[in-house]
């Protein structure tokens, strides 16, 4: 699902908007549409509903049900499948990919979509310019493509993409100016969902800017006209209060069996298990691993587990002294207690971290270094470093946010800086909200010398990991290491499963000898229910279809 944090991208309130979109519904189900009206609860607003300018999981959850892309990945599992592209070849240059496209199909907005559409879309992203070049607009294009046609700043790499051409109605030819493994399974992210380019075009998509260093849109497009292809049509926009889907009538595939989802923002773990208990909503997200009891427990309710596709870890800034030391951070990794905060706040729903990659993703291996908790080695390092005990460390959290890899911050906070502190460390706390303070300063490199953060995996493959992580200068992380870089730039290149496999594993070795952040924890998150609803299958990646729920009998 998506940049740091929630994919570690910029995540911005849209409740200064002060926005009431049209066609309010209210916030309980009443017994006429309980049949056909799913009300699900998230834990915030979507950012926007343009998903080429957004990088969090809350606004993915949306417009995954009103677009589509030209690949999507299997229900239940991270790998990739047709979705408005049929079929594709890649040539053996492994920079041509030429994709078979589905007929008639149309937009939300009764446009057809055709070849010229998805090119459209791709030379939009490429094209984007002044203030959607900055990252907190356009967050994932960066990530997958690089640059844009005209960079305007020599912090952008140079573009992947090279050129999209229509071959006839239904087919595409899209090419790249360099080899990319994720390349294909990178295009089942909602951030590359073919758009309307009508409705784009109408409601200025293409119009926005910066305030204070944060990228806006100024059109309506993205906050009350998106138009896909999905299943499930735009319908309103309460902000604060709820979204409004509505059952796409001419839709291409098998028709969505609800006539109505609502998506609620309930911020709070308390809050949405109690709306569940109450029949306000009928499902949410990010349930608390310590509620999952007695939510089973309830004769008219279900948890359903997410297969487990995240990371929760600890940065280390080593832009800040002492911590560009090694000694200093094998020091931080052997004083960080992480079994025990794996074992007492996530119940027996997420294992100790040893690497930044999930075991389940290719380029795993069990030959990485190790660093079990030793306070005393820890102040051994720090003294051969030349330093005297006690060390100061400016160490970050987040409040007002529960992540499926950090159920609780504050509480793995603590924990860490106890062991810490007995460790030869002394911890100056320093917290800040969510949004949009805590993710914008771990991006900017801003939170302290260490900061809790995490990621939830968007696609199956090791460069959304730790190719997002470390295959670049960061200012999160403020290190330069060629030598890192290069071998995974040649892992992003190579084509080859094999070799992909071999030098992945070769990575994921030399990172943890290097230490630019401690991984700690890969968790299960779970979903819970009514038990009357049916169909629902959690994704690895975050991101759920709700095309095929619907009510049955328990």
């Amino acid at each position: 699902m998506r940049g740091k944090g929630v994919r570690l991208g910029l995540l911005f309130g849209v409740c200064a908007l002060a926005l009431t979109l049209s066609g309010s519904v209210g916030a309980r189900t009443n017994h006429a549409a309980a049949n056909t009206t799913l009300v699900f609860a998230g834990a915030a607003d979507p950012t926007y509903l343009d998903p080429a300018l957004v990088s969090d999981g809350e606004s993915f959850r949306v417009t995954e049900q009103i677009f589509e892309g030209l690949v999507g990945i299997k229900p239940g599992t991270t790998s990739i499948r047709p979705a408005l592209a049929t079929s594709w070849k890649v040539a053996p240059d492994g920079k041509t990919y030429v994709f078979s496209l589905r007929h008639n199909v149309k937009f939300h907005d009764g446009t057809k979509f055709n070849a010229k559409a998805v090119c459209a879309n791709f030379n939009r992203w490429y094209n984007f310019s002044g203030p959607f070049q900055d990252a907190s607009a356009t967050y994932y294009y960066q990530a997958i493509f690089g640059g844009f046609h005209h960079n305007e700043s020599n912090t952008l790499s140079p573009p992947l993409y090279k050129s999209c051409a229509a071959n006839g109605t239904y087919k595409v030819t899209i090419r790249t100016n360099r080899r990319n493994g994720p390349f294909l399974p990178a295009l089942s992210l909602s951030a590359f969902a073919i758009q309307s380019p009508a409705a784009m075009a109408k409601y200025g998509a293409n119009q926005g800017e910066l305030r204070s260093g944060t990228f806006y849109p100024t059109g309506s497009y993205a906050f009350s006209h998106p138009t896909g292809t999905g299943p499930f049509k735009f319908g309103s926009w309460t902000v604060g209060q709820r979204i409004v889907l509505d059952r796409f009538s001419g839709y291409w595939g098998k028709k969505a069996k609800l006539s109505r989802v609502i998506i609620r923002p309930i911020a709070n773990n308390e809050a949405r298990l109690q709306a569940l208990r109450t029949g306000e909503i009928n499902g949410y997200d990010l349930v608390a691993p310590q509620d999952i009891g007695s939510i089973n427990g309830d004769s008219k309710l279900k948890t359903l587990n997410r297969p487990p596709f995240n990371v929760a870890y600890v940065t280390i800034n080593q832009a800040h002294s002492p911590f560009d030391k090694l000694a200093v951070r094998q020091a931080v990794a052997y004083g960080l207690d992480r079994a025990s905060v794996v074992r007492s706040f996530y119940f027996g729903r997420a294992v100790v971290a040893q690497e930044f990659l999930p075991p389940q993703i290719f380029g795993w291996t069990n030959k990485v270094p190790k660093y079990p908790y030793n306070p005393n080695k820890s102040k051994q390092l720090l003294q051969s470093a030349g330093l005297s005990l006690p060390v100061k460390v400016d160490f970050w959290y987040p409040t007002g946010v529960s992540r499926p890899y950090m159920p609780n911050p504050a509480l793995n906070f603590q924990a860490f800086s106890d062991s810490l502190e007995k460790s030869g460390f002394k911890v100056t706390p320093h917290t800040a909200p969510w949004r949009p303070d805590y993710v914008k300063h771990v991006n900017d490199g801003t939170a302290g010398d260490l900061n809790l953060i995490g990621w939830t995996g968007d696609y199956g493959d090791p460069d959304n990991f730790v190719g997002v992580f470390f295959g670049n200068y960061s200012p999160q992380f403020g290190f330069h290491n060629d030598a890192i870089f290069n071998i995974l730039k040649r892992a992003q290149e190579e084509v080859n499963y094999k070799k992909r496999v071999k030098l992945y594993q070769q990575a994921n070795i030399m990172i943890m000898k290097f230490l630019p952040a401690v991984p700690y924890a890969h968790s299960r998150p779970a979903l819970a229910f009514q038990k009357t609803v049916k169909g629902y299958v959690p994704n690895p990646t975050g991101t759920d279809y709700f095309f095929p729920v619907y009510f049955g009998g328990q």
